[in-house]
C-alpha cells in the first residue's frame, strides 16, 4: 500500500501500521462485523493511550418518559454547576458506541471543563433513518429540561459530535429552532456529514487510501442508514439541504484536510455564514477523517480538543 505523502507524518505512520495489520475495510464487512472491528480498534488505542480520568462517569438513561435512551454522563468536577456538551458519536449512523467514543468524551470533558452527556442513539440498518434523529433530538431536549438536576448551566449547553454525530448535532439544532426552543447556545461540528448525496471533489481526491473513511465507505454507511434512497434529500439526513440555517446557535466547524467529507464541511460553514449565523472554521492540515479521536497517535488531535475548549470559553465568557 502506498501512503499518500500529503499526510501528516504521524498519520502516515498510523496508516502504515494499519496496512501491516491488514485491517479490512468497513465497506467489505457486514454491519455487526464492522462494529466489532471498530470497537476492537478503540480498545487497542486505549492500551497505548489510557482513557483520561474525570471526576465522575455514570451510565444511565433518559428515563421512560423520554425514550429510555442510554446515555453516559461525564463530569469534570464533582461539585457545582458546569456548562454542558450533548455529544453524539460518529460512525456513519451504523457503527461505534458510547464505549467506542469513551476516550474522546473523557478528553472533551477534561479539556473543556464541561459535563458531557454522550448519547447512544439507535442506528441502521436495524433502526434506519430517522430513528437516530428522533433519539438525538429527544435526548438533547431531555438534557436541557433536566439541566438543574444534572447540574448543567442551562444557558451554556452545546450540541457537538463527530462525523455522523456532527450531522445529528446540527440537525437537532435545526429541529430545536423550528420548535422555538432556545435550549442550545453553541454547535461544535467535527468533520460533519452534511450532504449524504456525496459527489464532491474531496470524495474523488481523498476517496481511496486516506484512512478508514473512503468514498465507498460513505456509500456503505448511507445504504445501511437509509431505508429509502430518496431519504438522502431530506434535510434531517442532509442538513446542507435545509431551506435556511438562519437562527441557529453559533457554530465551530472543524474539518480534516485529507477527508472525503472536507468539502461538505466547508459548504456547511459557508451556508451558516451566508444565513447570518456566527460561525468559525478550522481545517487541520495533513489530517484524515477520524483524527479527533486519535488521541495519543497524533498531536493534532489534542490540539483540536484544545481549540474546541478555547472556542467555547470565548463564546461563553
Amino acid at each position: 500500500m502506498t501512503i499518500p505523502n500529503d499526510l501528516d507524518p504521524q498519520i502516515q505512520e498510523m496508516l502504515k501500521l494499519m496496512a501491516d495489520l491488514n485491517i479490512p475495510k468497513i465497506q467489505d464487512l457486514e454491519p455487526e462485523a464492522a462494529r466489532m472491528l471498530v470497537e476492537a480498534m478503540a480498545d487497542k488505542r486505549r492500551e497505548s493511550y489510557p482513557s483520561p480520568e474525570v471526576a465522575d462517569v455514570v451510565d444511565t438513561t433518559t428515563g421512560p418518559d423520554a425514550g429510555d435512551i442510554p446515555i453516559r454522563i461525564y463530569r469534570a468536577s464533582a461539585d457545582g454547576v458546569q456548562p454542558g456538551l450533548v455529544f453524539f458519536h460518529g460512525g456513519g449512523h451504523v457503527i461505534s458506541s458510547l464505549n467506542g467514543h469513551d476516550t474522546m468524551a473523557r478528553f472533551m470533558c477534561r479539556t473543556t471543563g464541561c459535563t458531557v452527556v454522550s448519547i447512544d442513539y439507535r442506528m441502521g440498518p436495524e433502526d434506519p433513518f430517522p430513528a437516530a434523529v428522533e433519539d438525538a433530538y429527544q435526548a438533547a431536549v431531555w438534557v436541557a429540561s433536566e439541566a438543574e438536576t444534572l447540574q448543567i448551566d442551562p444557558m451554556r449547553i452545546a450540541l457537538t459530535g463527530d462525523s455522523a454525530g456532527g450531522n445529528l448535532a446540527t440537525v437537532v439544532a435545526l429541529m430545536a429552532r423550528d420548535a422555538g426552543q432556545e435550549f442550545f447556545s453553541a454547535q461544535v461540528l467535527v468533520y460533519p456529514v452534511t450532504d449524504y448525496r456525496g459527489g464532491r471533489s474531496s470524495h474523488e481526491r481523498y476517496g481511496v487510501g486516506y484512512g478508514i473513511l473512503e468514498d465507498e465507505t460513505v456509500s456503505w454507511f448511507r445504504d445501511h442508514y437509509l431505508a429509502r434512497a430518496e431519504d438522502v434529500e431530506d434535510w434531517r439526513c442532509s442538513p446542507l439541504l435545509a431551506s435556511s440555517l438562519a437562527g441557529l446557535p453559533p457554530a465551530l466547524v472543524i474539518t480534516a484536510e485529507c477527508d472525503v467529507l472536507k468539502d461538505e464541511g466547508v459548504a456547511y460553514y459557508e451556508r451558516l455564514k451566508a444565513d447570518g449565523v456566527a460561525a468559525e472554521y478550522i481545517d487541520y492540515p495533513g489530517m484524515i477523517h477520524g483524527f479527533f479521536g486519535y488521541l495519543g497517535q497524533t498531536d493534532m488531535a489534542e490540539q483540536a480538543h484544545q481549540d474546541v475548549a478555547a472556542y467555547l470559553q470565548r463564546l461563553w465568557k
